[in-house]
């Protein structure tokens, strides 16, 4: 299914590797080939969203950029180096979509016949295996323009917002980028999606540009009049032996500094559902659930709310995005801070991937652990972060960011 979508300049891969889910709705979905495109920065993109949905009123998939925020808050702005060149937005009215549900393949698009879905599967089926290696044996060191003296700096100083009263916590990232990488964007992502299948994994083309995402977080969902959300704050290593294993996610849950980090990001999403919800109607239904993934256990919490029947989707979106977890507290002055602080756009790095229905319903994943490439200019992106509070140590704070770039790189390297 990858690679035949790949063929096409606008394609969409959405696959919850198996996990077990009562908000799971598919187990793997593709869209490819676009009928029609809206492709626009931040300024008047969710209005222009919410037309171009009710004008085909079909399914659409794409993306929300962390630079959305510039349209969600008036005064932000970017000007830090990107590149990688996604738009704040792009969604696409597929020509064809397949989705893997319960051992069946659906196969459909606009106008198709039997026939259209049986050549579409031949098709996909005729596909060679493709044994291309993500990347060539030439790779360039990974660079970052942060680095060791700058970063601390930046962690300190923002310990000394926390200290004056700014903020809470703030996600502080740092970008590892390589220039003049040739690599089958397909098959990186397969190499990140064996690596640490995770349950919002997605691959993305648009063009010359390109994600490979391995991400175990839902930004949000909506089916009907309800919307869920389910933050990520808390993060324990994984143990081979199953006792010690069970005693560190024990341990997770009882982590007085992570339940903290987890309840300040739960406060933040129930006020941004707060702001389209039928009052009374925001509650917590699971707070500090533990979750186990290929390579750690993290604390997930799901908060859920009822929507008045006439609320248009794209106000949901509008007024929850960016997600809490990928900012920090208070959204809007930790926003301004990373404006400050960090040294490149974020970009498609902590927005998010999904895709809307023909009714208005959506679900969308938060991008991280993702690699982002650029087929025009052969540079390959990808950011790491942690959470940064006043008790947070900067030098252990910096060895987080180099583990987890170390890990992503084994992407390429194998």
């Amino acid at each position: 299914m990858l690679d035949w979508a790949n063929q096409f300049n606008i394609c969409c891969f959405l696959d919850n590797n198996n996990y077990d889910s009562p908000w799971h709705q598919y187990e793997a979905m593709l869209a490819a080939d676009a009928l029609h495109t809206l492709e626009v920065n931040a300024g008047n993109a969710f209005p222009a969203l919410q037309a171009f949905h009710h004008t085909h009123q079909d399914w659409l998939f794409g993306h929300l950029a962390y630079d959305l925020k510039n349209e969600t808050v008036p005064g932000l702005q970017s000007q830090h180096h990107d590149g990688i060149g996604f738009p704040d937005m792009c969604f696409f009215v597929p020509r064809v979509i397949i989705q893997l549900q319960k051992n069946e393949v659906h196969i459909g698009g606009e106008d198709f016949t039997e026939q259209d879905a049986h050549d579409v599967l031949m098709a996909c089926l005729r596909m060679p295996v493709n044994v291309v290696a993500p990347a060539t044996s030439h790779l360039q060191p990974l660079r970052s323009r942060l680095d060791h003296e700058r970063y601390i700096t930046a962690v300190k100083a923002l310990q000394q917002h926390i200290l004056h009263g700014d903020c809470y916590e703030v996600n502080f990232c740092r970008e590892n980028y390589m220039e003049g990488v040739t690599l089958h964007p397909p098959a990186l992502f397969r190499q990140l999606n064996t690596l640490s299948p995770a349950p919002f994994a997605a691959y993305y083309r648009l063009n010359n540009r390109y994600m490979a995402c391995s991400s175990p977080e839902r930004f949000m969902q909506k089916k009907g009049n309800t919307v869920i959300s389910q933050p990520i704050k808390g993060t324990s290593r994984k143990d081979p032996d199953p006792a010690k294993d069970r005693q560190l996610q024990e341990q997770l849950f009882n982590n007085a500094k992570e339940r903290a980090e987890n309840v300040m990001v739960v406060d933040l999403v129930r006020n941004d559902l707060s702001h389209t919800a039928l009052q009374g109607t925001v509650a917590v239904s699971e707070l500090f659930g533990i979750y186990s993934f290929a390579q750690v256990h993290h604390m997930i919490s799901t908060v859920t709310a009822q929507l008045p029947p006439q609320q248009p989707f794209t106000e949901v979106l509008r007024t929850a995005f960016p997600m809490g977890s990928m900012t920090g507290a208070p959204k809007i002055r930790v926003m301004q801070l990373i404006e400050q602080y960090e040294e490149t756009r974020r970009g498609l790095y902590s927005g998010a991937v999904g895709y809307i229905t023909p009714n208005g319903d959506f679900d969308f994943n938060v991008v991280i652990r993702s690699m982002l490439y650029n087929a025009a200019n052969q540079y390959l992106s990808f950011q790491t972060g942690s959470a940064i509070t006043f008790y947070s140590d900067p030098e252990k704070e910096w060895e987080e960011v180099l583990l987890k770039a170390a890990a992503m790189k084994k992407t390429i390297t194998g």
